[in-house]
């Protein structure tokens, strides 16, 4: 398997579906898409760029105390 490949975006436009193919059939890591000489994206296959988005962050968040109880501040708004 080759390398990252660097690749600037009129290039990867004309190319785009041979680099594609590329990718899929693991010939290349990934691709990095540059414009005016700085990397904009990243192109890699679906298996390397990560699971589903859907639950990734299940068991990130912690709830403390009664989320129904009143919190006793009172309201800039309900002073009027």
């Amino acid at each position: 398997m080759e390398a990252l490949l660097e690749i600037g975006a009129a290039e990867f436009k004309a190319k785009c579906l041979q680099l594609l193919d590329e990718i899929s059939e693991r010939k290349r890591d990934a691709i990095i898409i540059t414009k005016r000489g700085k990397p904009v994206a990243r192109l890699t296959s679906v298996a390397e760029a990560g699971g589903p988005i859907y639950g990734a962050l299940k068991g990130m968040a912690h709830i403390k105390g009664d989320l129904t109880e009143p919190l006793n501040v009172g309201w800039e708004a309900l002073r009027r």
